[in-house]
């Protein structure tokens, strides 16, 4: 059995609990660690159930409490090499212990326990960043989130899913209208930046197949999208693509920014 679950996600902050019985593991630690404790006991877990954390890149909103739980329970951190020294010089981290590193290839397997993991590198203003699938043999899942566009590799990767939690940052008008200043404003909008909703449902559409039974929106602008409008906008895109699969033929959820989603098992 895969499971998946938001622990937050969100501009300020992004934490996903995911693994499959018997191991489990956060895909970034963005918030603090006390929140992350507070989220995972929310779901029957704690800290000390998590073989490790994997990062996606280096950001803010993906490390925060980074430094704090791998200090208090001496967790294993994957990552990219480069995503490893961005990180490193990073002193609202704090001083993490070498020995907690794992350096991790883009495009290349690894397994935590029973399930495997495979990096798939992304376009966005990081060092070296990644996002995740992942796959218990027999079910397979994908964090991802924090990429400005998407090309026909991450489409040819990313098939024949069970679950996702996709982003849906933005919604453009929101965005052009917005309070953020121009230069700001032109980082979101462009190839390192992130996935507008109209995007977001539009790279869905070509991912969806016969297994897919959960997708969650994730990421969303706190001041530049609307749950309501990231739902709607995608089910639009969805509905209006060129394959046989609507939006009602999979369940649709848009991820909570600061409390626990419910939480996605297939198996």
């Amino acid at each position: 059995m895969l499971q998946l679950c938001s622990i937050a996600s969100g501009s300020s902050g992004n934490c996903i609990c995911v693994g499959s019985n018997s191991t489990h593991v956060l895909i970034d630690a963005g918030i603090s660690g006390k929140k992350i404790e507070n989220g995972l006991n929310a779901i029957d877990m704690t800290a000390k159930d998590m073989s490790g954390i994997l990062i996606t890149h280096e950001h803010i909103d993906h490390v925060a409490g980074l430094g704090v739980m791998a200090r208090r329970y001496h967790l294993p951190i994957y990552a990219t090499p480069l995503t490893i020294e961005a990180m490193k010089r990073m002193s609202s981290l704090g001083k993490i212990d070498e020995e907690l590193f794992h350096p991790i290839e883009k495009e290349v397997d690894f397994e935590i326990g029973d399930v495997t993991f495979h990096p798939l590198a992304i376009s966005h203003d990081a060092a070296d960043p990644v996002c995740y699938r992942f796959t218990d043999g027999s079910h397979r899942f994908a964090v991802v989130t924090d990429l400005g566009i998407y090309d026909s590799h991450q489409v040819s990767e990313l098939q024949n899913l069970d679950a996702i939690l996709l982003e849906s940052n933005h919604d453009v008008r929101m965005l052009e209208t917005g309070i953020y200043p121009y230069p700001l404003k032109q980082r979101i909008l462009g190839d390192k930046g992130h996935l507008s909703n109209e995007r977001s449902g539009q790279f869905l559409s070509e991912l969806l197949n016969d297994n897919m039974t959960n997708v969650v929106l994730g990421h969303l602008s706190k001041e530049n999208n609307l749950e309501e409008l990231a739902y709607e906008t995608v089910r639009i895109e969805v509905n209006a693509a060129d394959n046989p699969y609507r939006a009602d033929d999979f369940c649709l959820t848009v991820a909570r920014r600061d409390s626990v989603s419910p939480m996605i098992q297939v198996g």
